[in-house]
């Protein structure tokens, strides 16, 4: 029953960011912490840390990278360069209307995001 109380708390919606929609899992309030997960994973790999962090005071944002889970899948392989993910993650933060995170988790996906664009989470 645990996994069910977890993820029925979780706000689910889609985005429209860099041409396409993209499913982000969030919770909580408070300043933005974004989780990124990494290959073959969803947001649900986040499950544990989302509540952790929402409980803890800060406004968890765990998407679906695109071509993952309940986000769009573009056909064409060059659709899933990183600057199409670190354009998806500054649409982000723009529909959030922040100009930075307050925290960034990730898998090697997500590091590479924050190794080219280090202002992100500073």
């Amino acid at each position: 029953m645990e996994h069910l109380d977890i993820v029925s708390e979780v706000k689910h919606q889609r985005i429209k960011t860099n041409g396409i929609w993209l499913h982000v899992a969030e919770k909580g309030t408070g300043p933005l912490v974004l989780l990124l997960h990494g290959f073959p994973e969803t947001w649900y790999a986040w499950r544990h840390q989302i509540n952790f962090l929402a409980q803890h005071g800060y406004h968890v944002v765990a998407p679906d990278l695109r071509g993952y889970g309940d986000s769009d899948s573009p056909i064409d392989p060059s659709s899933y360069t990183i600057h199409h993910l670190v354009g998806d993650i500054i649409g982000f933060l723009d529909h959030f209307g922040q100009h930075q995170v307050t925290q960034l988790f990730s898998c090697p996906s997500g590091f590479l995001v924050h190794f080219l664009w280090p202002s992100l989470g500073s």
